[in-house]
């Protein structure tokens, strides 16, 4: 049975995985968009737009999750008025979480077919439409798994956010777990933790190939 402590730290732990989720769908999208976009030889090459992009993509991604959690308390104090709790440690999360889907948006949309993007230049399509309409559409599949492994990271970075109070799975195996010598539970919660992993997988992994398989009727 389990019981009402560990429930709360599931369902804490969904909410610090949900927010990132989010803002790497509606941030991370078109931030790699922008970086496709504006590479060298890219539809709008931009190198002023596309280097500071790179550098923020690939600085939040290389910085150990630890201390970047730690050097964003300042600013996630000043924005939530506390460094603490399970909204403030969704934060630092959804920098990693923007950083992370830009470069799968980005990988993506250089897997497309570059006939697909001639064809799009051909009809005089608007940089949205080629993203909205063909990109998006093309990569849709790729997209999907490329967001099912980043959720599943995001559920790696949210098992030490107890470091900040944000609670979760992760700090409840190490309360009532390590500390008291609990090991037992820790072992429980580790199995619940493969499950979650394994269901999102496999759930993710079906919507990509059913997605995979509409494009390639159309």
């Amino acid at each position: 049975m389990i019981d009402t402590e560990l429930l709360i730290a599931i369902k804490d732990t969904f909410i610090m995985v949900l927010i990132p989720t989010i803002c790497a769908v509606f941030l991370g999208v078109p931030l790699g968009a922008v970086v496709f976009l504006t590479d060298k030889g890219g539809i709008r090459e931009n190198k002023f737009i596309n280097i500071p992009c790179n550098i923020y993509i690939n600085v939040v991604r290389s910085f150990p999750f630890l201390i970047f959690v730690v050097i964003l308390i300042p600013l996630t104090r000043l924005i939530f008025g506390t460094a603490f709790g399970l909204f403030p440690a969704s934060f630092p999360i959804c920098f990693v979480a923007v950083a992370l889907y830009a470069r799968f948006t980005e990988q993506s949309f250089y897997d497309v077919n570059s006939g697909i993007i001639d064809a799009a230049l051909s009809m005089k399509a608007s940089v949205f439409q080629i993203v909205w309409h063909f990109l998006l559409v093309e990569a849709r599949s790729s997209l999907v798994l490329g967001l099912t492994s980043a959720i599943i990271s995001f559920i790696s970075y949210s098992t030490v956010m107890g470091v900040v109070g944000g609670g979760g799975i992760g700090d409840y195996a190490m309360r009532y777990g390590y500390n008291e010598y609990n090991y037992a539970l820790v072992y429980r919660v580790v199995a619940i933790m493969i499950v979650i992993v394994f269901s999102i997988q496999i759930i993710g992994n079906r919507i990509s190939k059913n997605l995979d398989k509409k494009r390639r009727i159309y």
